[in-house]
């Protein structure tokens, strides 16, 4: 089934709602969610701890099947697919960043970033040659031989950044990518995040406790007792 806004959205959540078991009653942490993000555009998430940031986040990025309603990812509906199908957008149609970079402690940064396009069948030559490219992008060129531990903080998460943009995604998920950092080199992050994004022609729905990032965004989203309300 394709989505009814398939040419204008990348990201398409309709009517989705996630309910837990807690005991012997319900907790609803998403409660009839709409969201539409179209390409280049940059959607910021808060609420606080609990709110369901995470649930939304899994629900788009189809690591976790909603109670109910559907996410669609460029027009094709997720929950149409099959483990494999949704595996394959996963891998190569959306890009992850986390709190913690995860980055691969034995690897130098060009490696960390290569890996993923790698894992997806690209030649190893192609593979590096985009890897130093987005390293290059993020500022980094002087680092890509460094391993994870002669980098900052901050450097990390740009080469994670890098990672997640290995293969050409056209949506970015990212859960708190600053959480971990100093106010000035957030900043520095997430304007190098953003940057990518848009430059790119991706689409990124981003989780954030960090309302002085505002500004980098298109759109700030707040869950509020399961409901999706915009807040600027």
């Amino acid at each position: 089934m394709n989505s009814p806004q398939a040419v204008q959205s990348i990201l398409q959540l309709s009517n989705v709602s996630r309910v837990y078991k807690s005991g012997e009653s319900d907790l609803t942490v998403l409660d009839g969610v709409d969201l539409n993000i179209s390409a280049g555009e940059i959607i910021g998430l808060i609420g606080p701890s609990g709110s369901g940031k995470s649930s939304l986040l899994h629900a788009a990025g189809m690591l976790e099947r909603p109670s109910s309603g559907d996410v669609w990812i460029d027009g094709q509906s997720g929950w149409d697919l099959n483990d494999a199908e949704r595996t394959s957008i996963r891998r190569n149609r959306i890009g992850f960043v986390y709190q913690f970079h995860h980055l691969l402690a034995e690897f130098d940064a060009i490696n960390n970033v290569a890996l993923p396009a790698l894992i997806a069948g690209k030649k190893r030559k192609e593979a590096m040659e985009e890897a130093e490219r987005l390293l290059g992008v993020m500022g980094l060129s002087d680092r890509i031989y460094h391993q994870p531990a002669q980098l900052s903080g901050g450097e990390q998460q740009r080469v994670a950044i890098a990672r997640a943009m290995i293969n050409n995604p056209i949506l970015i998920l990212a859960d708190e990518p600053t959480g971990n950092l100093d106010p000035d080199t957030s900043k520095v992050v997430f304007a190098a995040l953003s940057d990518l994004v848009r430059n790119e022609g991706a689409a990124a729905l981003i989780a954030t406790h960090n309302l002085e990032l505002a500004k980098y965004m298109d759109r700030v989203m707040a869950l509020d007792h399961g409901k999706l309300v915009r807040r600027s």
